[in-house]
């Protein structure tokens, strides 16, 4: 099977790729070709250096994703995009990247079909920002989308493409809406959820952190590894028990960030917990506002998806897996 990962230098990229090295028939079957891709050229693990191609491409450019199709991958990974903070202050890039790239795809897909039978399996990253206020206590698998971000509806219309190419028999899609995903390694980057990382990430390493908005505010939240799972899952499932609808809620965590800061005093002690400085930021703020709390994601739960349960498991994954288990 050749797998091709479309954002293999992101960080859900980049943990996704490192699975695969750790555990070659994750998936289910064995990789014999595995491409990888990005706006910047993604790492090799040396263990499948033997199968692997790593390339660059920018898929709103025209003739890039007919090149990564070409080869006739026969699952996809789409994991290409830009951030939501970034889609909302470059509102030309966010649509370039978000939304033309991933139609572009698709119509790659359909063209090579054309030429010769093709049906490769995309597993799409959405996002829960395709949902949007006024929100119930738990927004339920039913709920419809009013995205109120541009990221937000960049992922919409992409759910709405995914499930039409799907249904007229031109590819096999899941889309898979991401919590937020916490707590993210590296340094921070512009996502306007950054921060929820940023206030458990830095503290833990004895630096500084700014936390932008109430600690009252809540919501959705899954690990990296968690996240990683997902996307596993989603390429060896038997995806006729999913139905026409195509678009995934995924389980998560729900939680105030006033309960992450108590999980990191936990975890890490008050020392940590002292170097989060408060600094309301109302562009932050009014983002967030519109995101959404809770969830009740009974479809993904019956189809085998898992997450954390609690932060202070959230904050151990982190630990293991990117501190080796311990406090500096």
């Amino acid at each position: 099977m050749h797998v091709l990962v479309i954002g293999a230098a992101g960080m859900v990229g980049r943990k996704l790729v490192e699975r695969l090295a750790a555990e070659p028939t994750a998936l289910g079957f064995e990789i014999s070709k595995l491409t990888l891709t990005d706006a910047l050229e993604p790492p090799v693990p040396p263990s499948l250096a033997s199968i692997s191609s790593a390339l660059t491409a920018d898929l709103a450019q025209p003739g890039e994703p007919e090149k990564l199709i070409t080869g006739r991958p026969d699952v996809i990974f789409h994991l290409a995009a830009i951030v939501s903070g970034e889609a909302e202050t470059d509102f030309d890039k966010g649509y370039a990247v978000n939304l033309d790239g991933s139609r572009h795809l698709f119509d790659a897909i359909y063209r090579e079909g054309q030429r010769e039978a093709y049906f490769p399996k995309v597993i799409f990253a959405s996002s829960i920002a395709v949902f949007g206020q006024p929100f119930p206590d738990k927004i339920g698998d039913d709920f419809f989308l009013t995205p109120l971000t541009s990221y937000g509806t960049q992922k919409a219309i992409t759910e709405l493409l995914l499930a039409d190419y799907t249904r007229k028999g031109i590819f096999d899609g899941v889309g898979i809406r991401l919590p937020t995903v916490c707590v993210r390694p590296g340094k921070p980057n512009k996502a306007a959820s950054g921060f929820f990382s940023n206030i458990l990430r830095e503290p833990m390493a004895g630096q500084e952190a700014v936390l932008p908005v109430d600690e009252n505010v809540r919501h959705w939240f899954a690990s990296p590894r968690a996240a990683v799972g997902f996307f596993i899952h989603a390429a060896g499932m038997d995806t006729s028990t999913i139905g026409p609808r195509r678009n995934l809620t995924m389980p998560g965590l729900s939680a105030t960030v006033g309960e992450e800061i108590e999980a990191l005093r936990r975890v890490a002690g008050d020392q940590a917990v002292k170097l989060i400085r408060k600094v309301p930021d109302p562009a932050i703020q009014k983002i967030v506002a519109g995101w959404a709390p809770d969830f009740d994601a009974q479809r993904a739960a019956s189809l085998g998806f898992v997450a954390e349960r609690s932060f202070d498991e959230i904050i151990r994954i982190h630990l293991e897996d990117e501190l080796e288990g311990k406090l500096p």
